[in-house]
């Protein structure tokens, strides 16, 4: 009896010590935190991540970069993020982001060489600051029998239409907003003069008193269109592929001059809690499964190639994409970085204020 509890107690210290020991250790790593849109957080995206860690990255979701700058210029520190390439280079500038290895990401060869070769991605021979991840468009998706007279002479001008007043919706960035205005106006919102951004801004006022809703949630945008509360929606291509998917009667705008057009990306924070993970995560994004998944589910064209030529035809020709990015991109407006963009940013907010 007294040996079973000299052992006991023989255990009990043993236990205690041990668990002294482990409160002195350095604690379990978390899982790498993602910044992204609301599209490219699914499962999909991280499968390969959590095979590899077994846990799900922690994902907080932006409705559009001007939102997330600010928010990581506040103190916010996520690991990887997803802007686009006109932004990036704004968060470079200030500071929030470190060059990626593409020697450490398994799926780097699988991306596009002409992605690859993005003008201002590379930051060495190894190295680069925007790792290409899928291009799309930014339109209008609009309900061909709520507005048929639009079916065969396609145009933005339904945002201005009077008989579609409080019937339309534009998106919240600056970046597809004020340069699709501009254009509709001969206005080049990369090359604003003074009086040219005056034109703009008071387009932009007339705008919105015509619009039900300012937003770049596309699961409201895609409600919206349905139900016929919205005849049209300035839009990325998602929402059409949704309300397509779906058998709505929609189209998506291709008019004279064509689209405009957008490569997106990911980054990573100066600071990753886990460079290994965070490489992981993007690595993730990248892979097969994730790049089947962008152009079958979402509508727009993954950056890598390669898992591509495993699609069929069928879904290209059912979105109205082609498998050539080159094409693709010199077939519209490629979106670009707007100079003096936070008076830009600044100027938005108060016109839709109705300032």
């Amino acid at each position: 009896m007294k040996l079973a509890t000299k052992i006991s107690v023989l255990a009990a210290v043993a236990m205690t010590v041990a668990a002294c020991g482990q409160n002195d250790s350095k604690p379990a790593a978390k899982p790498v935190s993602l910044f992204q849109w609301e599209d490219y957080m699914d499962p999909p995206f991280w499968a390969d991540y959590q095979k590899t860690y077994n846990e799900k990255p922690n994902i907080t979701i932006f409705a559009d970069e001007d939102e997330a700058f600010a928010k990581m210029r506040a103190g916010y520190k996520p690991d990887v993020m997803g802007p686009c390439s006109y932004e990036y280079p704004r968060w470079k500038e200030a500071g929030l982001l470190q060059p990626i290895d593409v020697t450490k990401l398994k799926n780097w060869d699988k991306i596009s060489p002409t992605l690859r070769a993005m003008p201002g991605i590379w930051a060495d021979k190894t190295h680069v600051w925007f790792v290409p991840h899928y291009w799309g468009n930014t339109s209008i998706t609009f309900r061909t029998d709520l507005a048929p007279e639009y079916v065969k002479s396609q145009s933005w001008d339904i945002l201005f239409d009077p008989k579609y007043k409080g019937r339309v919706s534009v998106l919240e960035g600056v970046d597809d907003t004020v340069p699709f205005i501009a254009h509709m106006i001969g206005v080049d919102a990369y090359n604003m003069s003074p009086a040219d951004y005056e034109k703009v801004k008071a387009k932009l006022r007339e705008l919105i008193k015509q619009v039900r809703v300012v937003s770049s949630d596309n699961t409201t945008l895609v409600q919206n269109l349905a139900s016929g509360e919205q005849v049209a929606a300035m839009s990325w291509r998602v929402v059409y592929s949704t309300l397509h998917s779906e058998g709505k009667p929609v189209a998506y705008m291709n008019p004279p001059g064509g689209m405009f057009t957008y490569v997106c990306g990911l980054v990573m924070h100066k600071d990753p809690s886990d460079e290994a993970k965070a490489l992981a995560l993007i690595d993730s994004s990248l892979a097969d499964g994730a790049a089947e998944y962008t152009i079958k589910h979402i509508g727009d064209e993954p950056a890598n190639e390669e898992a591509l030529r495993l699609v069929d035809n069928s879904v290209f020709e059912k979105l109205g994409l082609t498998r050539d990015v080159e094409t693709f991109l010199k077939s519209g407006i490629f979106q670009r970085r707007l100079k003096n963009k936070d008076q830009i940013v600044n100027d938005w907010t108060e016109i839709r204020a109705g300032l």
